[in-house]
Parts: C-alpha cells; structure tokens; sequence
C-alpha cells in the first residue's frame, strides 16, 4: 500500500532490517535509505551529495531533493519527500528517465570539474557528450522543478 507520510532515524549505521515508513539518515556516510513507499519493499538508498541528494532538516521534517524516480523497480515508483509526507510524482517514460539520467551525467562532471580545477571556466554543455543533448527538460520536471522554487 501506498505511503503518505514518513517518520525518520538519524543513525549512524543502516540497520539490517528498514522499518516500513521509516526514512533512515546517516549523516557519518552522508547516505538516506527506506524501503521503497509504495510498498512494493524494495530499499532505497539516496547518497547524500552535491551531485545526489540533499536533506532539508528544519527540526521537525526532513525532506531529500531531488524526487526519488525508482527506475530500476519492477514498481517504477515516482515520489518526492517533503515534510514527512510523500508526495506521488506522476509516470516517466524511458525516454525521459534516459533524459534525467543524461542530465545527472553532465551535472557530475560539470561539478567534479570545477572541484579539480576551481580557476577553470565552467564546461559549456556542449562539451559534454548526451543522447538528448539539445532536448528540453520534460514539461513535468519544469512542473515539478517550479514546484520547489
């Protein structure tokens, strides 16, 4: 069954068994982990990164960003954690889930980049290589992503 809320752990290690509903943080390993929300039990593992995720804690919800797009489930599950709530993000196509994957590629390397030379100029786009290198982010991930601003 579908969850509409979350609770969340902070520890330090990820305990064998995840708890359904439960969103485990380790800030020491910087890695979020649950078991899949639509209850399908699959885990879910979000490393905590520049390029990955990040946590939003304001001492009573946590919330992680990007959305969590688990493509590689049967499930194929599509959510966003925000506030102790999960919130239900449409269907992606292959062909979007390529696009944002092609997109992620590009982020790390634009950003792993700059971290090993910081007086580099940025790496224009067209420098680095993608499938859907001209095409425009899907009209939902401009929903989703005007959603959060």
């Amino acid at each position: 069954m579908k969850r509409q809320t979350y609770t969340f752990r902070f520890v330090e290690f990820m305990p064998k068994v995840l708890d359904e509903g439960a969103l485990y943080v380790s800030m020491t390993y910087a890695t979020a982990s649950h078991r899949c929300f639509c209850g399908c039990g699959m885990k879910v593992v979000t490393p905590l990164s520049p390029t990955d995720w990040r946590l939003t804690f304001d001492g009573d919800s946590l919330s992680l960003y990007p959305s969590i797009g688990n493509w590689s489930y049967p499930c194929r599950s599509h959510y966003i954690l925000r506030g102790n709530r999960v919130v239900w993000a449409g269907p992606m196509s292959d062909t979007d889930v390529r696009a944002v994957r092609d997109a992620d590629v590009r982020d790390k390397r634009r950003y792993y980049h700059q971290r090993l030379d910081p007086q580099a100029a940025p790496v224009p786009s067209a420098v680095l290589p993608s499938a859907h290198a001209s095409a425009r982010p899907p009209r939902w991930w401009r929903r989703m992503l005007d959603w959060f601003r």
